[in-house]
């Protein structure tokens, strides 16, 4: 390559030295505005079920039912009552999304070793993917005919080992009751979302930390788990995110009372007992949206370390 530079003559060399030649831009056509007109539908989509639904509950929140500007419906959001409805929600939202996070987990760990094409790990995925969009009336029924107080594992515990669970009382309409409820769907969604953390986990890096004397335990504590650690915190706010907004599921399955959030915003638009404070209910959403914004937030922040990882 050097004798090659050597009898390359001036003209050789000039040539390669020579500036290149500026590239014209092409000419904007019509094609090139067929991606934007694309996310049309997309920007539509989010006007009218997220933009404009926001936009309600602010200005429903701080006016009253004559329309002027108010803050009592946002004072309210201090009452004792609705302070421990944020709380129900709060805590059991992360009582959930913690339990599915870490089963979750082991079920994607588990799949680690399987072929992706595999008919376990299609299965599982396929599984996840359905369960994870399940919930209402659906998921209601489907927990009242499996653990209700005449569901067939509530009777074959009766009959076969002598355990009432509902010895103490009809729990499963009550908060308890959405516990085990909101993890049939918040498991499968942690499978979704972290199992592509996982699968980047790269064979070399577990290779080259035993050639250079470490164990699969040492592997884990300071390699694997580290990098997992964000995507594993960005899919725990997610599932978060995801109970505290969840409405249907519990206003089909714990149908007394108004235990959380969501509940609580549909007794204010429904109850007869709440006149001058119609607005109500957008305060709530205000608070709800208040709480999830700052949850998605930390979501964004932590997947966008996480995606370093996975670049």
């Amino acid at each position: 390559m050097t004798q090659a530079l050597i009898d390359a003559g001036p003209s050789d060399s000039a040539a390669s030295h020579a500036a290149p030649e500026p590239r014209v831009p092409a000419r904007r056509g019509a094609s090139g505005y067929l991606p934007v007109l694309g996310l049309v539908p997309f920007g539509l989509y989010l006007l009218a079920f997220l933009v404009l639904p926001a936009a309600i509950a602010i200005g429903s929140g701080l006016f009253d039912g004559d329309g002027e500007f108010t803050l009592e419906n946002v004072a309210a959001l201090t009452d004792p009552v609705i302070l421990r409805t944020f709380y129900n929600s709060a805590w059991l939202s992360l009582l959930t999304a913690s339990l599915g996070a870490i089963v979750g987990a082991v079920v994607c760990y588990a799949m680690l070793g399987l072929p992706a094409t595999g008919i376990v790990r299609t299965t599982v995925d396929a599984a996840s993917g359905v369960l994870a969009q399940f919930g209402g009336v659906m998921l209601a029924f489907a927990m009242i005919a499996t653990i209700g107080i005449q569901g067939v594992l509530t009777q074959f515990l009766r009959t076969t080992f002598g355990i009432d669970i509902f010895a103490n009382g009809a729990w499963i309409y009550a908060l308890p009751g959405l516990i085990p409820t909101y993890l049939v769907f918040q498991i499968p969604l942690m499978v979704i979302t972290f199992s592509p953390a996982m699968s980047a986990l790269k064979p070399q890096w577990v290779e080259a930390h035993l050639t250079l004397g470490g164990t699969r335990a040492s592997f884990w504590a300071h390699v694997g788990l580290p990098v997992l650690a964000p995507s594993f915190l960005a899919s725990l706010l997610l599932l978060f995110a995801n109970a505290f907004s969840s409405y249907a599921t519990a206003a089909a399955l714990a149908s007394q009372g108004s235990q959380i959030v969501p509940l609580q915003i549909r007794t204010a638009l429904t109850s007869e007992t709440l006149l001058g404070r119609e607005n109500l209910a957008g305060a709530l959403a205000l608070g709800m949206l208040v709480v999830v914004a700052i949850v998605m937030w930390l979501y964004s922040l932590v997947q966008g370390r996480a995606a370093r990882w996975h670049a």
